[in-house]
């Protein structure tokens, strides 16, 4: 299971309600920022995240409404709060751009508060954790080089429980070694494998999270079956050629890569405060009825369905 909260649902500019594009995902002890906008770190507060084990931050892209918060979180880094170290991945183009505002802006001559590492990546996988991993892969967005990210719990076989309690297999340790893949010896001398108390392998949670973007056909293989999908919904449909013509997309292409890939649950962020919500969850709920506007401090579970 992936946490999602969504901390900026803005797009470009700030509104009274949203504030600018940052998402915390979670998963067990992980916590990962993708993208961070400015006044992030005040969100981070207010939805009473804090700033623990914040040492993860992905990068969809390097336009400035995505990445100036990090000079206020670097600057607090400094004069409040201690974390290990910090690991900030993304397009090496907003890397670069992240680096001036970090050394020239923030840093100025000082070294970081803690080890802090600007690590360039290329779609594939590039982040491991014990039962999961991350991915990147290429997003179309104007001239900028953008990065989605696709979370992936490993697949894994199920525990079956009543097969473990007709075989006598006592609970605690023993089950343990078996779900980890080990033969075990019961005290009565059987020995019970662990095809014997496990089923057929099932998929985990597959959690692809969107940037801007501006075309969907390139996503749509990527998106299949996915629990959760979280894409920006820029525009509306009747104003399909200015979305064109920026590289965004409307309520409804957002929908349409949804329903077209056969994902689960639709997430729409990055909205404009041009449009009131409802008509931007009514263009897409006409096409994808799973679907939903993000809030700012709006928190979901991501599960896998079956």
């Amino acid at each position: 299971m992936f946490e999602i909260i969504f901390l900026g649902t803005s797009a470009s500019a700030p509104s009274v309600r949203r504030g600018l594009s940052a998402q915390m995902i979670k998963h067990d002890e992980y916590r990962f920022l993708i993208d961070c906008g400015e006044g992030t770190q005040r969100q981070i507060l207010t939805a009473g995240i804090g700033f623990k084990k914040l040492n993860n931050i992905f990068i969809t892209h390097g336009h400035l409404d995505h990445i100036l918060g990090l000079a206020g979180l670097l600057s607090t880094f400094m004069r409040w709060e201690t974390i290990d170290n910090l690991q900030i991945y993304g397009p090496r183009s907003a890397l670069e751009r992240i680096d001036d505002l970090l050394t020239r802006v923030v840093l100025r001559g000082a070294t970081p508060p803690m080890p802090l590492s600007l690590i360039p990546i290329v779609p594939g996988p590039f982040f491991e954790g014990e039962d999961f991993t991350v991915s990147a892969f290429p997003v179309r967005h104007r001239a900028s080089e953008s990065l989605g990210y696709l979370f992936e719990e490993k697949a894994r076989r199920p525990f079956l429980a009543e097969r473990a309690d007709a075989l006598g297999i006592p609970p605690g340790p023993v089950r343990r070694e078996l779900v980890e893949g080990k033969a075990v010896k019961l005290e009565d001398g059987r020995v019970v494998r662990p095809e014997d108390v496990l089923g057929e392998e099932r998929r985990g949670t597959r959690l692809m999270h969107v940037g801007d973007c501006g075309e969907v056909d390139s996503l749509v293989d990527l998106a299949r079956e996915a629990d959760g999908l979280v894409i920006e919904a820029t525009y509306l449909e009747e104003e399909r050629e200015m979305a064109r013509q920026y590289s965004h997309l409307t309520a409804r292409m957002a929908a349409e890569l949804a329903l077209k890939a056969g994902v689960k649950q639709l997430y729409l962020t990055h909205v404009s405060r041009r449009y009131r919500e409802k008509d931007i969850l009514a263009e897409a709920q006409a096409v994808f009825p799973a679907a939903v506007v993000a809030r700012d401090l709006d928190s979901f579970s991501v599960k896998r369905v079956e």
